[in-house]
């Protein structure tokens, strides 16, 4: 719980019309705003509506800030939606560590610190180290040798390979698994059968990384897989082995990112993206979904939209589809 004047002034912002010392309980919805939440408007409808909700203040831009219109209290904002989030993460409440559960099992060569927590029936194995105050749900095996950094959540059923390395304030939900071994083959002609290439690397994942639930990541086949520092990843994600993500990248739900991929900082990749292995994405690129990237191929350009498969400039693929109409229809190009 903040009052508004330190809620204001961590968030940078400047406060109108509040009584300063007034306390800010939660953030909300408009329609679920209650006395002591704090909701946020983009437009004029959305503003109008705030400020008749019960809320006790809304964080509003200057150019939808009317003063004679203001019956509650305002914080201007450039950016009200990022300042929302940014204060929801203020609010949140502090977790508590509740110890380590009696049906846990702990190697007694980990290093857990008194602030940790360890849900019921997890297992956290030989030369494991945990970061001050980090939580591991119920169910989650944590493999041998396996660092974990500060203030993570590895929620339940979450399985983490040996040798796997995750900084800090990482988050990883229900039932992801990393540091697999890697879908590595080689054929033998004489027989036909197929023999696993060694997978033998690491999976690194940097600080303030977020992986959706019953998301894959292999470990590198023989040096690492990478995830770097702030990207996010969606649900039902795989990554194979060898890649490296970039930092900031978004990446949606049920994407496939084949063997030795690259993708690179400020990406954002769309539902159902698929990439061959070797293909690389370049910074700021935007992939929609059910963007196709076939293997060993590039996608170059900060703030290009690509999409089909292969994924090609939007604008290409609509110029073509107007084509493909007008053609259906009969007509000339003119």
């Amino acid at each position: 719980m903040l009052t508004l004047e330190t809620l204001a002034t961590k968030l940078g912002l400047e406060l109108r019309n509040a009584a300063p010392h007034a306390e800010v309980t939660d953030v909300a919805s408009i329609a679920s705003a209650r006395p002591g939440s704090v909701v946020f408007a983009t437009d004029a409808a959305s503003a109008s509506a705030a400020i008749q909700s019960a809320a006790i203040a809304v964080i509003l831009s200057k150019e939808l800030f009317e003063e004679s219109a203001a019956t509650k209290a305002i914080l201007l904002s450039a950016n009200p939606k990022l300042d929302f989030a940014r204060a929801a993460q203020l609010l949140r409440i502090d977790r508590q560590p509740t110890g380590i559960h009696p049906t846990a099992v702990l190697s007694p060569e980990a290093t857990v610190p008194s602030s940790i927590s360890v849900a019921a029936t997890s297992v956290v194995a030989a030369n494991v180290t945990l970061g001050e105050r980090t939580i591991i749900g119920a169910g989650a095996v944590i493999g041998a040798g396996v660092t974990i950094g500060a203030d993570c959540h590895i929620y339940p059923r979450v399985v983490i390979y040996s040798g796997t390395i995750i900084g800090d304030r990482v988050i990883v939900h229900a039932g992801a698994v990393l540091g697999s071994d890697g879908f590595g083959y080689v054929s033998d002609p004489a027989t036909g059968k197929y023999i696993q290439f060694p997978q033998q690397g690491t999976l690194v994942v940097e600080d303030d990384v977020e992986i959706g639930a019953n998301t894959t990541i292999d470990r590198g086949a023989l040096a690492e897989t990478r995830v770097c520092r702030g990207t996010k990843i969606d649900n039902l994600v795989h990554i194979g082995h060898n890649c490296r993500i970039g930092h900031d990248t978004v990446i949606a739900a049920q994407t496939g990112i084949s063997g030795s991929c690259t993708v690179g900082n400020n990406v954002m990749l769309g539902g159902q993206v698929g990439m061959g292995d070797h293909a690389h994405i370049g910074d700021g690129v935007i992939l929609g979904g059910q963007g196709g990237v076939l293997p060993g191929k590039t996608l170059e350009g900060p703030g290009v939209v690509f999409w089909g498969t292969p994924a090609q400039p939007v604008k290409h693929i609509l110029r073509e589809l107007s084509i493909l109409r007008r053609l259906r229809r009969g007509e000339k190009k003119p």
